[in-house]
């Protein structure tokens, strides 16, 4: 995809190590930022770990029930 020198100003720029790891030591969170990205994890991973049980409690009922 060729992209027009134009909108060179509006991508991102690549950064050094150093410079992310200085932006993302002053990031500050705000009051409901920790219970919002635990409400997240919870939401993204939970229906995979109850796939995964029900993955696994099917293959032990198949081999166990006989």
């Amino acid at each position: 995809m060729i992209i027009p020198k134009r909108f060179n100003e509006f991508l991102a720029k690549d950064k050094t190590k150093e410079e992310l790891d200085e932006h993302y030591k002053n990031i500050e969170l705000e009051k409901g930022d920790f219970p919002a990205m635990v409400i997240a994890a919870i939401v993204t991973f939970l229906p995979v770990l109850v796939i995964a049980m029900v993955f696994v409690y099917g293959l032990a009922w198949l081999l166990f029930t006989a």
